[in-house]
């Protein structure tokens, strides 16, 4: 261990003094890009400029814009203070066990890095989320945790024709972050101790939809040797659809032209507003109701990611994916047209949501199979199901299908511990496995949405013995999860992860049978 006196790391740009916590070394705020602000707005990232002085890194810098988050769980750090926001927002937080005596960038000589791209919907969040610190997966096991921020809302993902630049990149700016941050870890993690050559991206929602495109973006090959989707899916717009965003945007703003010139003249905080009135309106036909979506512009992305990885994009890359059975309750939550749906609502939902395939027959197959297993099949209980299938499950068995097919060491999960929060009702919600996964349950504020006791530190014991034996192998398999096979199309093996955590042979599939028939998943290997 480095002696107290010496917490001075020496990264690209500059110097970087941490600090060591319980054991943990962390080193926070260290820019990984140059501020995308005046005409770097809706550009590449740059690289960032040196310092002469050494950073202070005991504090975490500024988090993109955005609307206001929920105190003490989805907030930075004080709960009772709004967090600084800035267009220059590009930085990392890294949490090592160890610093080296001498750094070396020679292969498998360090310990595996584990890179968390948040999630929010693309306009929110942070890499400072009190959920996602990574102290606790790095005293668990021999690993170095980065978290990192990236531009979001109309910054990071603005799709209209007006802001492409001469490479033909247009869109889908926040990934670009994403993809610059990995290189940053590429120069410098041996630095902290990590090994470039196995890398782990991990991500949830958002963040799963970005490791989802991060599979397919040829400036993302080589970064990464494992991805884990939680939550995710492969879910972007298209040219036209980002076109259309742009438009709304416009008219949100109330521009008398839609240019770039216009557009740069916009504070930050005119933006947030306008996606915030956005995401008010009737989401286009069979979209994920998002304002803003990574966009398939034909040159960092340039086909929709599932067809990319069912070509090979990210072949050899070993994956895990999966979802919560409920993810859709927590989206009811404080939205009375939602928690209030009624039979006519759920179709109408439905037929917006899903127009590929036939909503009475989704209705009548759910309503079957749930009664057939004594579960309620009442109008909220249903779009749950069928909304949870329709945005998260089905395409992440997709993207699975479409990775296995090509050799790549596969494994799936499905997450049904349920939340004793507001009585029960969030079920096993989206977002509930984030604090097993990253150690927090042992936070009060965030026990009542886990839950507390031995059952629930034994589950977060399962998750990471297994994310952090994926990171160092490529197998999630071992520790308190226990064996865990690879995933294939045929067989379904998916590790249940809840209060009878353990292998099971194609869970909750009965009512999958009419998404393949619409939808089907891509062919597997012989």
């Amino acid at each position: 261990m480095v002696p107290d006196m010496e917490q001075v790391v020496t990264v690209r740009g500059g110097r970087v003094r941490g600090v060591e916590r319980r054991g943990v070394w962390s080193f926070s705020g260290i820019p990984y890009a140059a501020p995308p602000v005046g005409d770097l707005r809706w550009r590449p990232p740059q690289l960032p400029e040196g310092w002469s002085d050494v950073r202070d890194g005991s504090a975490f810098g500024p988090i993109a814009p955005q609307p206001a988050a929920v105190a003490g769980i989805t907030s930075p750090s004080d709960p009772s203070a709004a967090e600084p926001q800035s267009e220059d927002c590009l930085s990392l937080n890294v949490w090592t066990p160890e610093l080296p005596d001498q750094p070396t960038p020679v292969p498998g000589s360090g310990r595996p890095v584990m890179v968390w791209i948040h999630g929010g919907g693309f306009t929110g969040g942070s890499g400072s989320v009190a959920l996602y610190r990574g102290g606790d997966l790095v005293r668990n096991g021999d690993v170095v945790v980065v978290t990192i921020n990236y531009r979001l809302g109309a910054l990071g993902f603005l799709g209209h024709p007006c802001v492409t630049d001469a490479d033909g990149y247009c869109g889908s700016w926040g990934l670009h972050d994403q993809v610059a941050a990995l290189r940053w870890v590429q120069e410098n993690i041996a630095q902290f101790g990590g090994d470039a050559s196995n890398v782990t991206i991990f991500g949830e929602s958002a963040g799963g939809f970005s490791v989802s495109a991060l599979l397919a973006a040829p400036s993302a090959r080589g970064l990464f040797r494992h991805a884990i989707v939680q939550s995710g899916g492969a879910h972007v717009h298209t040219a036209a659809q980002g076109e259309q965003a742009g438009v709304r945007l416009g008219e949100a703003l109330d521009v008398a032209r839609l240019d770039r010139e216009t557009l740069l003249t916009v504070p930050p905080a005119d933006l947030v507003s306008a996606t915030t009135e956005m995401a008010k309106g009737r989401p286009e036909a069979g979209a994920v109701p998002l304002p803003f979506l990574p966009v398939v512009d034909g040159s960092f992305l340039a086909a929709h990611p599932l067809d990319a990885v069912q070509a090979g994009s990210a072949a050899g890359v070993d994956l895990i994916i999966g979802t919560n059975r409920d993810e859709l309750t927590l989206f009811s939550l404080g939205n009375p047209a939602l928690a209030g749906l009624d039979d006519n609502g759920v179709h109408r939902w439905l037929a917006n949501g899903a127009p590929d395939v036939p909503t009475d027959e989704l209705l009548e197959t759910y309503r079957t199979v749930r009664s057939a297993r004594q579960e309620g099949a009442t109008a909220q209980e249903l779009w749950v199901a069928v909304g949870t299938d329709n945005i998260f499950r089905w395409p992440s068995l997709q993207l699975a299908a479409a990775q296995q097919a090509q050799g790549a060491r596969t494994f799936v999960y499905l997450f049904d511990w349920e939340s004793p929060a507001f009585g029960g009702i969030l079920g096993a919600c989206h977002a509930l496995e984030l604090p097993f996964v990253f150690g927090a349950v042992r936070s009060p504020a965030v026990q009542l949405f886990s839950g507390a006791g031995p059952e629930v530190e034994a589950l977060s014991q399962q998750m990471q013995s297994a994310w952090l034996a994926f990171a160092q192998t490529g197998d999630p398999s071992g520790g308190g999860a226990g064996d865990w096979p690879a995933w294939d199309p045929e067989g379904r093996v998916t590790m249940m992860f809840g209060p009878n955590s353990g292998m099971t042979k194609a869970p909750r599939n009965e009512e999958l049978d009419v998404w393949e028939r619409y939808r089907p998943l891509p062919a597997g290997i012989a």
